[in-house]
This record gives C-alpha cells, sequence and structure tokens, in this order.
C-alpha cells in the first residue's frame, strides 16, 4: 500500500460470475487472436451489427428526421423517464399494425436500446427466490442481467430438427411456483428461426397454464424472409400476458443509435393489476434515458420510411442466407440443421472429431481468428458448445471471401 495507506474499498469481485460469458467479451478475444501480420482485412461473421456495410446504410428518411429534431433546439433538454409521449403514442400505432387490440402510448416505456429494456425486464422480477426461464441457446445478455440481480435463470432447449421451436415439455418441467416468467426470442438470434402462429398459440396457453408472463424479444421483429411471416407475440396477449422487448436498432440498420421500447401487450391489464407497470416506472425512475432529440424523431422514422427500404434489406439478408446455407453444405466438418428464416444469423452444428489439433467450437474460433483473420461466434458463447453462430448481414462479396476462408481452414486441419 501507498505509504502504508489502507483503502476503504474494492472492486466487486462477483462480477465475473454474474456475467458469466457475453458476446462482447468472447468477440473481443477473438479480435485480440487475429495475426497481425496477416494483410487482409478481418471479416466479422460473429457481429450482429449490419450498418458497417454499405449494402445495409438506413434510410435517408431517418438521416433527416434526425437532423430536423436537432436543429429545431426543442429537444435539448431532459426526457420524462418513460420516454416523450410523440414518441411513445408512435411506437404504439406501430406495433399495434400487428395486434388485434390497441396499444396506447402508457403501455410503452422507451429505453436505451433493446439491452436497457432486457436489464428492466430482469431488474423488475428479480424478487427474494424468484426464477425465470430462458431459452438455450440464446442471446447471453439475460442469463448476466438476470445473474447481477441475483435472479435465478433456468434454460430450455430449443429443437434444431423442428425448427428450433420451444421445448414445451421442458418448460413445464422446469417452472415451479417461484416462477415469474419465460423469454422467447423471434424472429431467432442466434438461429435464424420464425415461429408460426401455431408455436406461438402453444407458448401461450403453456405460459397461462403455469401462470407466468411472457417476455417477447422482437428486436428483429419482421426481418423474415422465409416461409413463416413474423407473428408478434403480443397477438395472444389476452392468454397470456406478454412484455414486449424491442427497437428501430435492426430493421432500420442503425444499432447505434439506442432507441428501445418494453411494451406492455396485455389487454386484460393483468401486468397494471400486479403492479409490474409501476415497477417497471420505478425501475426506469433510477436509471438513463434515451437521448431526447432521437426520440422526437421516432415519429417521422416510423410514419414515413417506406416499404421499399424494407424489402431491400430483406432481398439482401434472403439471399446472404440463401448463400450461406448453400456454401455450408460443402464444409465436411459443419452441418446446418434448419435453413434461417429471420433476424441475421444460422447456427451451424460443427464437428471436431473430424479435425486435427481442434477440440471444440471455442478453439476451432480462435484458430480460425488468428489463421484466416475471420472472426466466428463459437456456440459456447450462446449456451450451445460446438456450435458456430454465423452473421450473414454484411456486404456480399465480404461475405463470400470469408466462407472461402472458413472452407480452406477446415481443409487445411482435416483429419488424413
Amino acid at each position: 500500500m501507498e505509504n502504508g495507506k489502507k483503502w476503504g474499498f474494492s472492486a466487486n469481485n462477483e462480477i465475473d460470475s454474474a456475467s458469466g460469458v457475453t458476446v462482447r467479451g468472447v468477440l473481443n478475444t477473438l479480435m485480440n487472436s487475429i495475426n497481425l501480420e496477416d494483410k487482409r482485412q478481418p471479416i466479422p461473421l460473429g457481429y450482429g451489427d449490419p450498418s458497417a456495410s454499405p449494402c445495409f446504410r438506413t434510410t435517408k428518411i431517418a438521416e433527416d428526421a434526425i437532423v430536423d429534431s436537432l436543429r429545431s433546439a426543442k429537444f435539448n433538454g431532459y426526457s420524462s423517464t418513460v420516454g416523450i409521449l410523440p414518441a411513445r403514442r408512435s411506437i404504439a400505432d406501430y406495433l399495434s399494425r400487428d395486434l388485434p387490440y390497441k396499444l396506447s402510448p402508457e403501455d410503452v416505456f422507451l429505453t436505451i436500446g433493446c439491452a436497457q429494456a432486457i436489464e428492466i425486464a430482469m431488474m423488475v422480477f428479480a424478487r427474494p427466490g424468484a426464477n425465470i426461464l430462458l431459452p438455450r441457446p440464446g442471446y447471453p445478455y439475460y442469463e448476466a442481467c438476470a445473474g447481477f440481480r441475483k435472479l435465478e435463470y433456468r434454460h430450455f432447449d430449443l429443437l434444431p430438427d423442428k425448427g428450433w421451436e420451444v421445448d414445451l415439455e421442458a418448460v413445464e418441467a422446469l417452472a415451479d411456483e417461484n416462477t415469474v416468467g419465460m423469454v422467447i426470442i423471434n424472429p431467432g438470434n442466434p438461429c435464424g428461426s420464425v415461429y408460426s402462429y401455431g408455436h406461438l398459440k402453444k407458448v401461450a396457453e403453456t405460459a397461462k397454464k403455469l401462470g407466468i408472463l411472457v417476455i417477447a424479444d422482437e428486436v428483429y421483429g419482421h426481418l423474415t424472409f422465409g416461409s413463416n411471416p413474423f407473428v408478434p407475440m403480443g397477438v395472444f396477449g389476452s392468454t397470456a400476458p406478454v412484455l414486449t422487448l424491442g427497437s428501430i436498432s435492426k430493421r432500420w440498420i442503425v444499432p447505434g443509435w439506442r432507441i428501445g421500447w418494453l411494451v406492455a401487450s396485455d389487454p386484460n391489464g393483468v401486468l397494471k393489476e400486479t403492479k409490474v407497470l409501476d415497477s417497471i416506472i420505478s425501475c426506469l425512475n433510477i436509471s438513463g434515458d434515451p437521448a431526447t432529440f432521437i426520440q422526437a424523431a421516432i415519429p417521422q422514422i416510423i410514419e414515413k420510411t417506406t416499404d421499399d427500404f424494407f424489402n431491400n434489406v430483406i432481398s439482401i439478408l434472403r439471399k446472404s442466407a440463401e448463400f450461406v446455407h448453400d456454401q455450408i453444405k460443402d464444409v465436411f466438418c459443419l452441418t446446418c440443421p434448419h435453413k434461417p428464416e429471420g433476424s441475421m444469423f444460422v447456427m451451424v452444428k460443427l464437428n471436431s472429431n473430424l479435425l486435427e489439433d481442434v477440440n471444440d467450437d471455442t478453439e476451432f474460433c480462435l484458430k480460425l481468428a488468428k489463421e484466416e483473420s475471420l472472426i466466428i461466434l463459437p456456440g459456447t458463447a450462446v449456451g450451445l458448445k460446438n456450435w458456430l453462430r454465423i452473421t450473414f448481414a454484411i456486404e456480399p462479396t465480404s461475405l463470400q471471401d470469408g466462407l472461402l476462408r472458413l472452407k480452406a481452414f477446415c481443409q487445411r486441419h482435416a483429419k488424413k
């Protein structure tokens, strides 16, 4: 100690164990493994941020909305903790388009991206002894937030041979009197799945039977390009209460703008009766708010963006998803059990027994980064060992180059 001084503080040593594996942490490790002597441009097939690719630039309407909001000088002050009214009303109207009932602005709470919506949801239900059911594979931010709040989490499996549907029998077996809810991610991250109306109805009926709510992560809402259209979980809000989480990040290709929402899709008023909405407001009162001038741009962004923009994004994603699926068939140690139908990802099974000096998915991705300057996320990071999550929301030429590097790596490490 300096000058013999004993300081009266130290870091919280439980933070690392509570947060567990995170996508950002794993991707940072992989980036640090890249060989700096390799003059090739690194290819990021592990990231869920398409905004870096020119083909995925957001619409000019959204850019103009931000400029208009900023230059008006009307939105330089603090926001209401729940979000400014015009933005909440616009989001309520936007989501109501797909529902059999109409949302009101009071059902909508604005958050700093979908990440804060997840944090708030985990905070609200983190009472002593409670537990929540999470999908595996899934998005590990849920585990991290639950762990920080001492909220126990239990995993139910998604079934790859059934299009990554929820194992509802496992959900019933896991739940007890202390279970508060279950999380579903649709369209799916990391699986690229899109649930049918019938399957979502069964999810709602299971939740009703167990007396729990559904937290529906729909940050990739409407980004679908397969046989199933996007059906919001809120359609079944009369069967079981639903908290819908979403944002403009993915559909409008602006993850850095950090505007999301947490919405009560609950026409029967269960969440109000059980004081859940009051708790959400209390949590928002002690947390940060999205930038006010970006909130103010929301009505113009939502109401004026044309279908041409959305259709172009979907077209690129569809072609890229088909390309990845077709190319993976030619890699002897990889298997894709389900062609992606939505979001920006596909899950691929790795058979490391066919490779030399590669024991599992983590070692595979570390060596791939070092030897090929190619970043792919190991399945361990999303709860499924010896799988890989590949992002196809990237410039098509880079995607093609990345898959060529992947094939070369696998051929080089094939057992003789």
